[in-house]
């Protein structure tokens, strides 16, 4: 399904090749079946905000949005298990998932990583796609609300996929919700998490495998970990990815 590629490659990184791209994506969501016309009219107004302003601004908005602090982690089951064992184990669950329908994946990505998620979806039959959206369509709207009360236009996205899912979300109740929720990405917020994690990696003498959403999302940078490069298949087929990702 083209249409999940496009809005995997708007959750990545803003790069140059993102908005050199801007046309196939604006072809994509236009060709798409089951978006409705509201729907698309938002998305193709986000991906025209990310593909005309200035790149440096967007990659700064970018990590502020996504790299700071949990509540807005593109790391889904971070949102069910936090740093528990179940998370570790769902994860496991999820990457066989991948790999029994021909989809390997590098060691260091994380299986659970929402542009990986939706690449994969991308490559699987429409009952399959629409019933693993309903499954997660609770986290969805929920970063959908924090991410438009931040006034983030990746909002865009999360109301895509709700749509796809078929599941109706209580708007009110996800505002108020998201309203009383104590902000997680100031820098108070941010020191008491690292001094967290400190007494964690201390107490574990290095056996933590934390892998935080400020961590675990900008590891791709630190350690100069290939993205998922979409642009280049956006407008082919959907097939599985071939075993060594390249």
């Amino acid at each position: 399904m083209q249409l999940l590629k496009v809005l995997a490659l708007i959750l990545e990184y803003p790069t140059e090749e993102l908005q050199a791209s801007k046309d196939a994506l604006v072809a994509a969501v236009l060709e798409d079946g089951r978006l409705p016309l509201q729907r698309k009219e938002q998305l193709l107004r986000g991906i025209d905000m990310l593909c005309s302003q200035d790149l440096l601004d967007l990659q700064e908005n970018y990590v502020g949005t996504f790299d700071k602090g949990r509540a807005t982690s593109l790391l889904l089951f971070e949102h069910v298990h936090g740093e528990s064992r179940d998370r570790g184990q769902a994860m496991v669950d999820l990457m066989e998932q991948y790999r029994s329908n021909g989809l390997e994946i590098d060691a260091k990505e994380l299986p659970d990583y929402l542009p990986l998620f939706l690449e994969y979806l991308s490559t699987r039959p429409w009952d399959e796609i629409r019933s693993w959206l309903e499954d997660i369509h609770h986290i969805l709207g929920l970063l959908g609300e924090r991410l438009y009360q931040r006034d983030s236009l990746y909002h865009v996205v999360m109301d895509s996929l709700l749509e796809l899912s078929g599941r109706k979300t209580d708007r009110q109740e996800l505002a108020q919700i998201v309203a009383t929720e104590e902000r997680d990405d100031t820098p108070e917020a941010l020191d008491k998490v690292w001094e967290e994690e400190m007494v964690k990696f201390v107490d574990d003498q290095g056996s933590s495998c934390s892998t935080g959403s400020v961590v675990g999302q900008r590891r791709r940078e630190l350690e100069q970990t290939q993205t998922i490069h979409l642009s280049d298949q956006l407008m082919t087929d959907a097939t599985p990815r071939p075993a060594g990702r390249a």
